[in-house]
């Protein structure tokens, strides 16, 4: 049982990259096997933050204007499963190893199917005589998922952690040669999906990165910057000038004005305990500021766009700040962990370092961690670095 409970914890883990269907499947599995065969559990640093989360949301849905509504939110607590089963599991360095790999993998296939997918998007509205941007920013390139922002966000992890591999995990022969390979792909099809927020993200986390590796490679992220600026497509360029000067409604800034603010409404009337799980969208015209038109500008307002607002909005501040708490005091222990791991560990905590600010940043934009393909992800690097912490509570 304990083979069958680590492959299929390594597949959930693995596959979090490619499909949400199979690593909640092999997840299932993962623990039936752990309790078929009384297979030890591990419980990370701070899980006592992450227990109050849990008990708050529980609180807050308890006093919502309707309950049931929010029962979506109880049962992705089974995603969360993810963080002990791999921390339980993946422990050794080679498994941490074998994950990012196939990450890197996956993230390759889904990036080529999203490269193939901006070409075609791209004839489509040639052939249309469209503006290729009006076309394109509302239904950009999605790889294997749905949604733009979730392979988005899939690509950063990925190419963070397989960074992180590059440059501290001592590859040799052909492995090296794949990772440098696959590397530049992952970085196009990033740039090409146009999402501004985990551009951002991703920069924070690479500098990161080359800083801790060698100071001076940090000033080649400007030059790739400038030239993919230069040499890309004038939609990139449009993109990347819109966080100034957004063509109208087309562009997200004033939508996230809007939720952004009448989050923080929403957070000042409902401090506690929110307005409930999944109670935010159906009552986000309750809470506009007055100062802003009712018209609201396109945009999805299902969520606020912004994980420390809405967590907030939607289950109080003590919860949010559980939530945040757990996330930064595992940052801190990574970052204590990293200068002083032995050479063949550092490259697993310089990796887990960057994924989390990447994912932090990204969620100053962006509902991230309500994405379960993305929430998958994050929380199977919680547990594959969790699982290399000495000192580690059972």
């Amino acid at each position: 049982m304990q083979q069958v409970a680590f492959w299929c914890a390594l597949g959930a883990a693995a596959t979090s990259s490619v499909s949400i269907a199979a690593y909640q499947i092999l997840l299932g599995a993962a623990l039936a096997a752990m309790l078929a065969g009384r297979i030890q559990w591990r419980l990370p640093r701070h899980w006592q933050a992450l227990a109050f989360f849990c008990g708050w949301t529980l609180l807050s849905l308890a006093l919502s204007d309707l309950p049931r509504a929010g029962v979506p939110q109880i049962r992705k607590f089974y995603v969360w499963a993810m963080l002990f089963v791999v921390a339980a599991l993946l422990r050794e360095v080679r498994h941490v190893r074998w994950l990012v790999l196939a990450w890197l993998a996956g993230g390759t296939l889904s990036a080529l199917r999203g490269l193939w997918q901006f070409g075609a998007k791209y004839a489509k509205a040639a052939d249309a005589h469209q503006d290729f941007y009006a076309a394109y920013v509302a239904d950009r390139i999605t790889g294997f998922m749905s949604h733009w922002m979730t392979f988005s966000g899939q690509l950063m992890i990925v190419l963070l952690a397989a960074t992180a591999l590059l440059l501290w995990g001592r590859l040799e022969g052909r492995v090296k040669q794949v990772v440098i390979l696959c590397l530049p792909i992952l970085s196009v099809a990033l740039v090409l999906a146009l999402t501004r927020g985990i551009w951002i993200a991703t920069g924070v986390g690479l500098v990161y990165l080359l800083w801790c590796w060698r100071r001076w490679s940090v000033a080649l992220i400007p030059v790739v910057a400038v030239a993919a600026f230069t040499l890309g497509p004038p939609a990139l360029r449009q993109r990347v000038t819109s966080l100034v000067r957004p063509s109208g409604t087309m562009d997200s800034n004033l939508h996230r004005v809007y939720t952004f603010r009448t989050g923080l409404e929403m957070i000042e009337a409902h401090p506690w305990f929110g307005l409930g799980p999944e109670r935010v969208g159906p009552h986000f015209r309750d809470y506009v500021p007055p100062d802003l038109p009712k018209e609201l500008p396109e945009g999805y307002y299902g969520h606020l766009h912004n994980i420390y607002v809405h967590f907030a909005a939607e289950r109080g501040l003590p919860a949010m700040l559980a939530l945040l708490y757990f996330l930064l005091a595992t940052l801190w222990d990574w970052l204590r962990a990293a200068a002083r791991a032995p050479a063949e560990k550092k490259w697993i905590f310089q990796a887990g370092v960057a994924i989390m600010v990447g994912v932090l940043v990204t969620g100053l934009f962006e509902y991230n961690l309500g994405d379960s393909e993305i929430l998958g992800m994050t929380l199977a690097a919680i547990g594959a670095v969790s699982g290399q912490m000495d000192h580690a509570t059972t």
